[in-house]
């Protein structure tokens, strides 16, 4: 059989409709987010950056799933923004540490609920049931990796 003749349909295939969902999700995450300022993924390292109250660049790295040369310059626009601040580990003067400033937690607490409507409108073609599935199984697929 040859190539023409499988009957592959990418349409169909996982990596099509993730990244599909994903760029529909960000549209909608941008158009939202407009009275803020932050892009989804700047939003999505602020809000690790306040959950892990003070972390290296490495540890930001592991909660996020951002690779190193894209967080690097997250960290210098968010930094620019004023909404994050870096100072020298007092224990090992060769660590920065990054810290969210006041400046920043005011910004991430006007997103919080924005972000939670998002996540509605991006979902609101789901009955509750398949709501909760969804969630499950993109839980399970990178409880895999």
């Amino acid at each position: 059989m040859s190539q023409s003749e499988h009957k592959y349909v990418i349409e169909e295939q996982i990596g099509y409709l993730l990244r599909r969902v994903y760029y529909h999700h960000l549209s909608i995450f941008q158009q939202s987010l407009d009275e803020t300022r932050l892009t989804s993924v700047q939003f999505a390292v602020l809000y690790a950056i306040n959950k892990l109250q003070e972390c290296s660049q490495k540890e930001l790295i592991e909660d996020t799933g951002i690779d190193q040369a894209t967080i690097r310059g997250i960290i210098q626009r968010l930094k620019d923004k004023h909404l994050i601040s870096q100072d020298a580990d007092l224990n090992d003067k060769r660590k920065v540490l990054i810290h969210i400033t006041t400046q920043g937690k005011a910004e991430l607490d006007l997103a919080i609920p924005i972000a939670e409507t998002i996540t509605d409108t991006t979902l609101k073609a789901l009955n509750p049931a398949e709501k909760v599935a969804l969630q499950f199984l993109l839980k399970k697929i990178l409880s895999d990796k």
